[in-house]
Parts: structure tokens; C-alpha cells; sequence
């Protein structure tokens, strides 16, 4: 029971500093999800390499921060299993430097290292959108816009599109109405099925918020008292 003290009081100090450092880290995710997108259009040497930098400098807050509060945490079999998910997202990048895997075609690493970094910036321009966005409404326009902008470059990182453009115009569609997206390839099918599902969610979510919203506001009707109605009767 003494151990047991000490470790819960670990966990409530990592879900503490957590909490401190929502805001920060999630404008930073938000950030980080503009820098993927630029790292997979802009080809201009100069540019390609701030880019990079800029994309491993945010790798790099975003892996301390995920130390110090497992640090803070003690490091706990709780811990990691309550953000597993978050170390397959660190480790990620780092198969672009998988060089062996790549020449003998085993994997073809570089675009499964692009497609895991633009799921991983999804994911954390996700939960950076509900860190700084208290309003539910605000906050699912936000995540949509997240899920266009990663769905678009999913679709022109793996080749179902040639042009940015178009493949930001189908993601809008198929985001918004769950259709949309012409091309025939698996991944792009998959990808549309995918879309569908969160329209449908999306559209169900805001409903719910509008009619909570306009509900709000009514007065609850009044039920009738049978012992108010007729007073002298039970006197």
C-alpha cells in the first residue's frame, strides 16, 4: 500500500504537467501539420532543407516533452500503456534512415516514413485542436479542417493524385458529404469509406450540438399539481 502511494502520486503529477502544457503543445502540433504539408510540396532546395530542420525541431520538443512526463510518471507500465500510441508516432520518422530495407526493396520505407509522419501530424493537430478549443462546434470545425488537410496529403503522398489541388478539393468533398473522390486506386477507396464514416459522425455530432443549443434556452413545461388543481378537496 506504501508503493502504491507514491506511484498514484506520479501519475497525478504527469496528468498535472500534461494539462500545463496542452496549450503550447498543441499550437506547436498545429504548426507541426503546416510543416508536413510544406515539406511534401515545396521542392525549392533552400527551402526543402529549413523545412526539415524546422519538422525535426518540432520532433524534437515533441519527444522531450513525452519524456519528462514519463519521467514524472516513473517511468510506469500504466503509463506506457496509456500512450503506446504516441511512441509508435515518435519513432516513426526515424524509417526514412532505414536505408538497408530500402535498397534491398524489402519496404518501401520512404513513403511509409511520409504517410506515418502525415498520419502522426493528423493525429496531434487533432488533439491539438481539442487542447485549445473549449466550444465543441469550434472544435469540430477545427478537426475537420485537420482531417482535410491530412486526407489530401495522404492522397498525393501515395499517388492516387498528381496535383495538390484536386486532391485537396476531393478530401474537402468526401470530408464533408463522403463522397467525391475520383480516383480508383485501394488506398483512395479505403480513404473515401474512411470519410464517409466521419461524415456521417460529423453530421450527427453537430446535430446534436444545434439541438442542445436551441433547447438550452426553453423553459421546462410545467406539470400540473392534482393537489393544487383542487385544494379543498384533501382538506
Amino acid at each position: 500500500m506504501r508503493g502504491a502511494r507514491p506511484r498514484a502520486a506520479q501519475e497525478r503529477a504527469a496528468e498535472a504537467l500534461a494539462a500545463r502544457l496542452d496549450r503550447p503543445m498543441g499550437f506547436l502540433g498545429v504548426l507541426f501539420l503546416f510543416v508536413i504539408l510544406g515539406q511534401l510540396l515545396i521542392t525549392e532546395p533552400g527551402w526543402t532543407r529549413f523545412l526539415a530542420i524546422t519538422g525535426w525541431a518540432f520532433w524534437g520538443v515533441f519527444a522531450a516533452e513525452f519524456v519528462l512526463r514519463a519521467y514524472v510518471a516513473g517511468f510506469q507500465a500504466t503509463f506506457w500503456r496509456r500512450n503506446w500510441w504516441q511512441v509508435i508516432f515518435l519513432l516513426i520518422p526515424f524509417l526514412r534512415f532505414v536505408r538497408a530495407l530500402q535498397a534491398a526493396r524489402l519496404l518501401r520505407v520512404t513513403r511509409v516514413a511520409r504517410v506515418g509522419g502525415i498520419v502522426s501530424a493528423g493525429v496531434r493537430g487533432s488533439r491539438s485542436a481539442g487542447r485549445l478549443l473549449s466550444s465543441r462546434i469550434s472544435w469540430l470545425a477545427a478537426v475537420t479542417v485537420v482531417v482535410i488537410l491530412a486526407a489530401s496529403q495522404l492522397l498525393y503522398a501515395v499517388g492516387s493524385h498528381t496535383g495538390y489541388t484536386t486532391a485537396l478539393y476531393e478530401a474537402a468533398l468526401a470530408t464533408i458529404t463522403g463522397t467525391g473522390i475520383t480516383a480508383e486506386d485501394p488506398f483512395a477507396k479505403v480513404l473515401q469509406l474512411v470519410l464517409a464514416v466521419y461524415s456521417v459522425a460529423v453530421f450527427a455530432t453537430l446535430a446534436g450540438s444545434l439541438g442542445a443549443y436551441f433547447l438550452r434556452g426553453q423553459d421546462p413545461v410545467p406539470v400540473p399539481d392534482p393537489l393544487e388543481d383542487h385544494p379543498n378537496e384533501h382538506q
